[in-house]
């Protein structure tokens, strides 16, 4: 199925969008993990576009040999915007010589889960009761989160990008190459 989907680079003139879309759907500009609080649109990173409308975006930060994922948003769900992301910071990751993207989620975000495993992420830590130490600089963040979970861990998440024994399944099937 074609989705007319295109990702070009986050420039400059994209601050303020970006800025506005975080806000419209994380209800901040600001994030808070890994005990830091940090600003997506100040990072590097990919809008897709769909027909002239930009429809999900990805920042990321790049640390000696990782790249992590500070942010990803699919404005539409199924449509493959975000694996398309995915593909554009993992391609990003490798020009620069990373060897492994990560990214944090949270424990209620099931379908996150599902999402990043079936592209060739693995769990690879737990930082029980972590989201209290969010809050303490994003207080914002709500008690419970989707499905009505108790919002309070922080997973890690990784995916090795020299150890091609990473690509799931799904991922290869869908897709030409792996990345």
């Amino acid at each position: 199925m074609e989705t007319g989907i295109t990702v070009r680079p986050i420039e400059a003139t994209d601050r303020d969008w970006v800025v506005r879309f975080l806000q419209q759907h994380w209800g901040s500009d600001r994030v808070a993990a890994h005990g830091e609080l940090f600003y997506p649109a100040d990072h590097p990173g990919f809008v897709a576009v769909q027909q002239g409308n930009a429809v999900g975006l990805v920042t990321y930060v790049l640390v000696a040999d990782a790249c992590e994922i500070t942010l990803i948003d699919s404005g539409i769900p199924f449509l493959g915007i975000g694996t398309t992301l995915i593909e554009a910071v993992t391609k990003a990751a490798r020009q620069a010589g990373c060897a492994r993207v990560w990214l944090v989620t949270t424990n209620d975000n099931l379908d996150a889960l599902r999402f990043y495993q079936r592209r060739g992420f693995a769990l690879v830590d737990l930082h029980p009761n972590a989201i209290q130490a969010a809050r303490a600089l994003k207080p914002e963040i709500p008690l419970i989160g989707q499905y009505g979970i108790p919002l309070r861990d922080e997973l890690y998440l990784e995916m090795s990008l020299t150890d091609e024994t990473w690509l799931a399944p799904w991922f290869c099937a869908d897709h030409t190459s792996p990345i």
